[in-house]
């Protein structure tokens, strides 16, 4: 792209806005406010404000910004409870979990996978410990064909198959490392939310157990390194921007409304660029919309993020008012936003839909819900960025069988960024990913936060609340592909229905559109 042919969004901010004290941006929203990358705050040089990079200009950070606990959970697991029975006791679930520590400690790497076509002739129904089908499924397990034994043990769990479950649980638990293949790291977790699930312990541990929490900057720094490893943030807010960018540019009044604020990153480069704007910067107002969970993160309330970006916004001249809604997305009403007339209405679901129940969980189905009431508001445009799985209201088998596709492909990326021996991969993968895995493996109903569903449903949903699709920017399009040149050539870009999504090789990851 010649940079004649650019809006003004896609150029570079005047060095006179500019800080070289401000935050460099978000984890968790799309840019890192952080001084515990050495490379990116030494940079002092300026870059495109939606550069291919996900950030915004290197400024050097005054503001440790800590990442999302919705992408990394408080809880995390290195333990294991037993499926003899489960007493909601944490001294006594302490000790079960003490006593079979296996999965975490076992670094035996597995041999070939091997043609299983056996178990189609005897079927896994009738497998037991006392007859043939045993010794078939031993001498399988003993030559390493993880998937098909983890697939094989969540079909007894999803058919209450206790005996055969807790024989192939034993099985496969020499085969799993969170140190070994991506497989292996993947099958230690699937195996724990497996384990969770049998013993009806899934949302206890889901929410009293907290077997090695970090701290908020152990917390940041890991996902730090999963944001620099793989795109699938940065695609996600920056095609998100360039939708935001494109609709508001001849706008004198812009209130953006974000679903899940977190650190407020996202909009650090969208500041930035409405500073350059030709005929100066409109009034821009955020509500900035977050429950309770990621104060911990955040370091405290979302006042935090009012003042950073207020600071951000005075230096760059922007004319700018925050307004914190401190509510999680279910509890969510028409006065909560403060719409006022006159101005160009933006509202930005990136990353937080999944987690509002549908009528699968709650009567009130607050998921549709919260879609009209965004309607009635009329805004200008609606980002949707959400992770391309099909876990909402699947059944259990299915359901791991998902889990097994889309996490296996984020193990195998992480894997192309990070050296086996990365001395932070295992806590990036134990603190960022394992949450979610346990969650949606053990836990049901209310207790499972994690909701995920195709863009096929969203596109349902936005449609039966009367929106229409909005078309991403070709510009958008461009930068996302000069931004994965920067990563390993697994990944792809698609534009499909008006709609891009990010994947690793055959596998859809991440999908983001707009409407309005």
């Amino acid at each position: 792209m010649q940079a004649s042919n650019q809006p003004y969004y896609w150029t570079t901010p005047t060095q006179q806005h500019m800080d070289q004290n401000l935050y460099l941006g978000d984890v968790s929203q799309g840019s890192h406010f952080s001084d515990q990358t050495p490379e990116l705050a030494n940079n002092s040089s300026s870059s495109v404000s939606f550069s291919s990079d996900g950030s915004p200009i290197s400024l050097q950070d005054s503001y440790s910004f800590q990442p999302d606990p919705y992408h990394s959970p408080d809880y995390t697991y290195t333990s294991h409870v037993s499926t003899a029975g489960f007493e909601a006791n944490v001294d006594d679930l302490q000790l079960r979990l003490s006593e079979i520590q296996t999965i975490l400690d076992t670094d035996q790497d597995f041999a070939e996978s091997f043609d299983v076509s056996s178990w189609a002739e005897t079927g896994l129904d009738n497998i037991h410990p006392v007859n043939n089908q045993y010794r078939i499924m031993k001498q399988i397990i003993a030559k390493g064909d993880l998937k098909e034994g983890l697939f094989a043990c969540a079909k007894a769990v999803a058919e209450n198959d206790t005996v055969t479950a807790e024989w192939l649980i034993s099985m496969l638990r020499p085969l799993v490392s969170v140190s070994g293949e991506p497989v292996q790291r993947l099958g230690a977790y699937m195996l724990e939310g497996l384990v969770a699930r049998m013993s009806s312990s899934g949302s206890f541990i889901y929410k009293a157990l907290k077997c090695k929490e970090p701290t908020g900057g152990e917390l940041f720094s890991y996902m730090l390194l999963l944001y620099e490893a793989c795109p699938y943030f940065k695609f996600g807010y920056l095609s998100a921007n360039g939708a935001i960018a494109e609709a508001i540019k001849n706008e004198d009044k812009v209130h953006i409304i974000d679903f899940q604020i977190a650190q407020g990153g996202q909009w650090v480069t969208l500041i930035q660029a409405l500073a350059a704007r030709p005929g100066g910067p409109p009034k821009l107002r955020i509500t900035g919309i977050d429950d309770a969970r990621n104060s911990f993160a955040r370091g405290g309330g979302l006042n935090i993020v009012g003042q950073r970006l207020s600071k951000l916004a005075e230096l760059c001249k922007v004319p700018f008012e925050f307004h914190a809604v401190a509510v999680s997305g279910s509890d969510i009403e028409l006065h909560h936003f403060k719409v006022q007339p006159g101005e160009a209405l933006v509202v930005n679901c990136a990353f937080v839909l999944h987690h509002v129940p549908d009528e699968s969980v709650n009567p009130q189905n607050h998921r549709d819900r919260l879609l009209r009431l965004i309607k009635s508001l009329s805004p200008k445009v609606v980002t949707l960025v959400e992770q391309e799985a099909n876990v909402n209201t699947a059944k259990f088998f299915h359901r791991f069988q998902e889990v097994f596709s889309c996490y296996l492909a984020m193990f195998e990326s992480i894997d192309a960024a990070l050296e086996r021996d990365h001395k932070e991969r295992i806590n990036i993968e134990q603190h960022c990913l394992a949450g979610e895995i346990v969650n949606i493996l053990a836990c049901e109903g209310v207790e499972r936060e994690e909701r995920h569903e195709l863009l096929g449903k969203w596109r349902s949903r936005f449609t039966m609340a009367g929106f229409t699709p909005y078309p991403l920017s070709s510009y958008v399009n461009g930068t996302i592909k000069t931004l994965l040149e920067k990563y390993c050539d697994k990944y792809r870009l698609v534009e499909r229905d008006g709609a891009l999504f990010l994947g690793w090789m055959n596998r859809d990851l991440v999908s983001s559109c707009a409407w309005n």
